[in-house]
């Protein structure tokens, strides 16, 4: 057998649970190790998280990191499915399913846009964790419980994207990095954090109580 990872840091725990699992025509040994969880500090500080389209913006009063999302390239690699999906479609008929060559290659193009959006909320997630870590803080992430009701009310290219991004996804491996090294996290009310536009960036205007315009480009929005 070949043995494709092996962490040693968790040699000296037991093991839990062994799972065969069979894809893309291979079969995967994973064993697992119970580790118990560590005491979560006591914190000094908050570090404040907020999530848009194009960046991930966390810190407190002193410092503030900004990480940009890998929304474009994934979707380009969406909207290159959807081409293919239309090209190979009729009226009558979705051709792309029975032609096997055509439905691999969309498969394909939508599980590494996935697999990129993945990879970039672990490494965020760890990144922002270890961060507050290392200043003995609390993570204060937004509460996006209510996200998906809200984004319907988006326009169509807008709310697609910030479906296919998956909020829920980063801020479930925050909660996991933050279970991991011990690290409190606190939900908060995302209500009137997000000042910036994000489609173009521009400072967002009030237009009555509930309601945020963006003077450069229209886009409108909750204040959630």
């Amino acid at each position: 057998l070949k043995v494709e990872g092996w962490d040693r840091r968790y040699d000296q725990y037991p093991n839990k649970e062994a799972r065969l699992v069979y894809r893309d025509g291979a079969l995967y040994l994973y064993i697992t190790r119970q580790i118990p969880k560590p005491e979560k500090y006591s914190p000094r500080d908050v570090i404040a998280v907020d999530v848009n389209e194009r960046e991930v913006v966390y810190g407190n009063g002193n410092k503030i990191e900004r990480l940009e999302t890998r929304i474009e390239e994934a979707m380009r690699l969406a909207e290159h499915a959807e081409r293919l999906q239309e090209k190979y479609s009729t009226p009558r008929a979705q051709i792309w399913r029975r032609r096997s060559c055509i439905l691999k290659r969309i498969k394909a193009l939508h599980r590494r846009a996935r697999n990129i959006l993945t990879d970039w909320a672990r490494k965020t997630a760890l990144r922002i964790v270890r961060e507050a870590k290392s200043l003995r803080a609390t993570v204060a992430r937004e509460d996006l419980k209510g996200l998906r009701e809200g984004v319907r009310k988006l326009a169509k290219d807008h709310r697609q994207r910030l479906l296919y991004m998956g909020y829920s996804r980063l801020l479930w491996w925050i909660d996991w990095q933050a279970e991991k090294h011990g690290v409190p996290v606190v939900a908060v009310s995302p209500r009137g954090t997000s000042t910036k536009c994000p489609r173009c960036g521009s400072k967002l205007r009030e237009v009555g109580y509930r309601y945020m315009r963006c003077p450069s480009c229209g886009f409108e929005g909750d204040r959630d």
